[in-house]
């Protein structure tokens, strides 16, 4: 089964590494680092390169593709290449999904329109632009189409695909062995938990970093 992983200029890192730590333990599992060129690929922060072992013209027919998000996906969401590939692959994958605002390249492909879907919680709205229907939840599944929100959701998405694609002990081996087993010190994870002043202040101070796109 190969799995390809879409990395495009400014993504987070971890929206591609979390999940792709976990998914390439699954023997049989092929899991490749795709782009517009193979070669490296730098992240929002301008501080670290992730390499594209293939360009997306040598991965035509993968069973799996994640694509991760960012702070400003507008370049990679009006790409002809990135779009069209999207589409051509999607007509034979198993799963297509995507880890925060990965699902409005999805979405700017036309692949989510009518389907439930998620994203990181600033950027939650800009779906229905594509004819998505928002939700808050966690991790969204519709038809094949797989769905994340923010971050660090995409190691629970990894996990929830493990489980269809090997089983429930596959998916358990995996989450032993990379010791998942979250406890963070503070409860502020979600706009629901968090304090309402400091979501009052993501929301003011840092939203126009999230897909400015609008």
């Amino acid at each position: 089964m190969q799995i390809a992983i879409l990395l495009h200029p400014g993504l987070t890192a971890l929206d591609a590494v979390g999940p792709a730590e976990l998914l390439q333990r699954m023997p049989g599992n092929e899991t490749v680092f795709v782009a517009r060129e193979a070669g490296p690929v730098r992240n929002d922060q301008d501080n670290l390169s992730l390499v594209a072992g293939r360009s997306l013209a040598e991965v035509t027919r993968p069973d799996v593709v994640l694509v991760p998000g960012g702070p400003d996906v507008r370049a990679t969401a009006d790409d002809p290449v990135v779009q069209d590939w999207l589409r051509a692959v999607d007509r034979t994958t198993t799963w297509t999904t995507s880890v925060c605002t990965g699902s409005l390249v999805l979405g700017a492909a036309g692949l989510l329109t009518g389907r439930r879907a998620t994203t990181h919680w600033l950027a939650r709205d800009r779906l229905a632009g594509y004819g998505a229907e928002p939700t808050g939840e966690r991790v969204v599944f519709d038809g094949k189409y797989v769905t994340a929100a923010g971050v660090s959701s995409g190691i629970d998405m990894a996990l929830h695909l493990l489980g269809r694609l090997g089983g429930d002990d596959m998916a358990r081996i995996v989450q032993l062995m990379t010791e998942y087993d979250p406890q963070p010190p503070y409860d502020a994870g979600s706009p629901d938990k968090a304090p309402a002043h400091l979501v009052d202040f993501c929301r003011t101070e840092l939203a126009t970093h999230v897909d400015p796109a609008g």
